[in-house]
């Protein structure tokens, strides 16, 4: 295996493990801040619905995410390189910074300017990013709307309910955390897994374009092992930074969220668990009292989402001449 392609891979493992930190926080963050559940065991079963994802339901993404660019064999190795070194970049800077800002829209910012630099404009399939624009423009609305309404849905029907209704809501939570974990693992790795299968076909080490098992084994491995260190600072963002959460508003939150991450893993559609779940706790805390909802948080996190794409559209632009040298 080349030296270049090497590289190529081992900063897509890294990237995919920033994405592990960043988006593992965010499916326990809920858990832990409404006081359901230590750190330890969250990121635990986090950590296991995670690797049961991308094994079980993470095809459809990584062909999404395969088809976003289309340069000549002799460059892809470069431009993925330098795309996904963009999308790495920003998510180590917003993981210090304690921002839950996306992965997807880094990454994708990170291969389009990587792509037009080393090809022009026609290098990017600009239908495919539109999809994918779409999809994460719609994800967090139907975030926001899944918390506001399900914690309104749920007061009415709890209203008259006694204190014995706490057990089954932290069971619930247990059980709505697993499966955004799963929904979080099958979008999230196979983003990863989609930019090294494209490497392996541009450079001819394989001739088919599923991914082989050892490609699964490293993307999904990798997003674990970023799991079990978690995101602290992001996990204080989301759990409590944006409105301070009890175990209803955690298990609504949590369940619209992985409604929406697991629909869009089964229709291809790469979304940001970050913004889904950030979104979710924002419609809950509207849904109860508005004006305890920290909108300074949330506009702080917005302007991570908004600005994520275009700095990375320059930071793979800016890495190609690296890339360049090192293929």
């Amino acid at each position: 295996m080349a030296g270049g392609l090497l590289a190529a891979i081992i900063v897509a493992t890294a990237f995919n493990f920033t994405n592990g930190v960043h988006d593992a926080a965010d499916a326990v963050a809920t858990l832990i801040a409404s006081r359901t559940a230590m750190p330890g065991p969250a990121l635990a079963v986090a950590a296991f619905f995670t690797l049961l994802g991308p094994l079980l339901l993470g095809a459809a993404v990584a062909d999404t995410v395969a088809k976003l660019v289309n340069v000549p064999q002799s460059q892809v190795v470069a431009v993925i390189g330098a795309g996904v070194t963009g999308a790495l970049v920003w998510n180590l800077f917003s993981w210090w910074r304690g921002l839950p800002s996306s992965s997807t829209h880094a990454l994708i910012g990170g291969l389009v300017g990587a792509a037009v630099v080393a090809d022009g404009i026609d290098a990017v399939s600009w239908r495919t990013v539109g999809v994918v624009l779409l999809a994460l423009v719609l994800s967090p609305a139907l975030g926001f709307a899944s918390g506001f309404v399900g914690l309104l849905l749920s007061r009415r029907a709890l209203r008259r309910a006694s204190h014995e209704v706490r057990r089954p809501i932290v069971w619930g939570q247990w059980g709505s955390s697993a499966v955004l974990a799963f929904g979080h693992g099958a979008n999230d790795a196979a983003k990863a897994t989609g930019v090294i299968v494209v490497m392996l076909v541009a450079t001819q080490h394989s001739s088919s374009t599923s991914a082989p098992l050892w490609v699964v084994v490293l993307a999904t491995t990798s997003l674990t092992i970023g799991t079990c260190v978690g995101g602290w600072r992001i996990v204080r963002t989301v759990g409590m930074g944006i409105f301070r959460l009890r175990p209803l508003d955690g298990l609504v939150s949590q369940t619209g969220s992985a409604i929406v991450v697991v629909g869009a893993s089964l229709v291809g559609a790469p979304v940001s668990t970050s913004q889904v779940v950030a979104s979710s706790v924002a419609g809950v805390g509207g849904g109860q009292r508005w004006h305890h909802v920290h909108w300074q948080v949330v506009r702080a996190i917005g302007v991570a989402w908004l600005v994520t794409i275009p700095v990375c559209v320059m930071l793979g632009a800016l890495a190609i001449p690296l890339w360049r040298w090192l293929t």
